[in-house]
């Protein structure tokens, strides 16, 4: 019985240890509150000519890690990149590179035969190769680019406002002018924090002149005059626009080069079509047909706002740079990837189902777009052949050009929906309404070549 504790003194040692555990809980919630009043680690001061994306690292050592793991290459069904050993070459130093998409599908050389895009094209990495993979494609080797290309592909902000005397639109014009190799001189780095955060903030800005100039346009029809999208935008809004920055349908207008938005008539691909028709403005001529064509670019932007998520007010950061817990600290993760590779955070925030299930859901939407999409590309050959070999058989370029007229028009509805990353999931609806109306157009070419037995109402548009 001398070994047996009292029952006051038990419960003392239990209020005793109880009053530590509430004073460590305590402890650990102020710690976490302090925590999540300091987001950040005031080490280096920032200002608008910081653009070393590691001296940003030194405040903000989270973000900075995930922009750092853009290098990784891995592959969706329909996006990504796998990493595909290459021999260096005395042009080309790179022993890594993306797999060929010309490789994968060789109907894309018909496509933009007589077009660099038929000598290199590669599926896209992250955006820490977005600089180097377009310094080094093969395209260079074949045509001389404009300084206008460094607007979506390097960090610009800083070089344009040098080149402008610190007006960021002149500098803008003096870089478009340039030759490539001549603009790649004035860059550094790929897209870096400055481009999208404002240092002395950090809150989220638009530094694209193309954008701040093209989205005043989308606005204007929308009733808005004078809109200023860094004064105007909801911090919602900006969540979308600094990505549609750069992943947007361009072009390069007039002898100066000045990268445009062809917003005019509206971000519909159809709408755009009419702005280009209107303007008679082409890329090149087809190699092949002869047809006066188009390039679509990455209009991912533009299809995006057709979609369920934009009409729910889901950004592209909500998915591609979902939220994270990191302590008491919430961040956006900038490991900028596909939402497949991440589904809990990207998708199950909102969608509760496994997620088997969501990445089947999205699978088959990608899978019936993929499979559309190649009807249309089969029928967009077969155009082209027929209009070759009429040409080979002696047709007029008066007697193809109503077929041409249709290559151009098709082509581009296509090449709309090929160009785009989300392989239709942005807007699975849109997406097949588009191809619907470039099948069309091929219909509508075929029926116009020199003997066809076609109605002549066929080819009325």
């Amino acid at each position: 019985m001398k070994n047996r504790i009292s029952f006051p003194l038990a419960v003392a040692l239990l209020s005793a240890a109880a009053a530590v555990l509430v004073t460590a809980l305590l402890v650990n919630i102020f710690t976490r509150q302090q925590e999540s009043q300091t987001p950040f680690f005031n080490v280096v001061k920032l200002d608008d000519e910081t653009e070393d994306p590691a001296v940003w690292g030194k405040n903000f050592p989270l973000q900075y890690d995930g922009y750092l793991r853009t290098v990784d290459q891995v592959r969706t069904r329909y996006g990504g990149s796998e990493a595909v050993p290459r021999t260096p070459t005395q042009s080309d130093p790179r022993s890594i590179v993306a797999q060929s998409r010309l490789e994968e599908d060789p109907r894309l050389k018909t496509l933009w035969a007589g077009y660099a895009f038929s000598v290199d094209f590669r599926e896209e990495r992250g955006h820490a190769f977005m600089l180097d993979d377009q310094t080094l494609t093969e395209r260079q080797t074949v045509v001389q680019q404009p300084g206008t290309c460094m607007h979506c592909h390097a960090s610009v902000y800083l070089p344009y406002k040098r080149l402008g005397g610190g007006d960021l639109i002149k500098g803008f014009e003096v870089m478009n002018q340039m030759k490539y190799q001549e603009a790649r001189t004035k860059v550094t780095h790929p897209v870096a924090c400055i481009d999208c955060h404002d240092p002395a903030t950090m809150q989220l800005r638009v530094t694209r002149p193309g954008f701040l100039e093209g989205i005043v346009k989308v606005k204007a029809a929308q009733g808005i005059k004078n809109y200023d999208v860094n004064r105007d935008a909801t911090q919602q809004e900006m969540r979308a626009f600094v990505c549609g920055q750069c992943h947007v349908e361009y072009y390069f207008k007039g002898p100066e080069k000045r990268l445009t938005y062809p917003w005019d008539k509206g971000l519909k691909a159809d709408e755009i079509l009419a702005y280009y028709e209107e303007t008679g403005f082409k890329d090149w001529t087809h190699a092949e047909s002869g047809a006066p064509v188009l390039k679509a670019q990455h209009p991912e932007f533009e299809m995006w706002n057709q979609g369920i998520h934009a009409k729910s007010g889901v950004t592209c950061a909500d998915c591609h740079m979902p939220y994270q817990r990191v302590g008491a600290m919430k961040i956006s993760d900038h490991h900028i990837q596909s939402p497949l590779l991440n589904i809990n955070r990207a998708c199950q925030t909102c969608h509760r189902w496994s997620e088997e299930d969501l990445r089947a859901r999205v699978e088959t939407i990608q899978d019936r777009t993929f499979s559309v999409r190649n009807v249309a590309m089969d029928a967009l050959m077969a155009l082209i052949a027929d209009i070759k070999a009429a040409k080979a058989a002696g047709a007029t370029d008066a007697a193809l050009e109503a077929s041409r007229r249709h290559q151009r028009r098709g082509q581009f509805l296509l090449d709309f929906i090929e160009a785009e990353n989300s392989m239709g999931f942005h807007a699975d609806q849109e997406a097949v309404r588009v191809l619907a109306l470039s099948l069309d157009e091929t219909r509508r070419g075929q029926a116009t070549l020199p003997g066809s037995k076609a109605t002549a109402g066929a080819g009325g548009r």
